[in-house]
């Protein structure tokens, strides 16, 4: 794959986990693609990715399944 912000050949795409909001209002998307250079190092999401966080942002009541996590604070 050709990276966006280098132009060189081998950017990867590669699954994360990312939160959005926080406390009641707290949002977790799995397995988001995000693609990564090894080359100049950087690691964007597509405009296609973007839109579609945006709509599960937005229908998250439709969308999201309820479930127990653990939550720890930095100290």
């Amino acid at each position: 794959m050709i990276c966006d912000i280098c132009g060189q050949d081998g950017a990867r795409i590669r699954k994360v986990t990312r939160t959005y909001g926080r406390g009641e209002d707290l949002l977790v998307i799995e397995n988001i693609p995000v693609v990564g250079c090894p080359y100049c190092g950087e690691s964007y999401m597509t405009a296609q990715t973007l839109h579609q966080l945006e709509q599960i942002k937005q229908r998250r009541k439709s969308l999201a399944v309820e479930r127990p996590v653990e939550v720890a604070s930095f100290y």
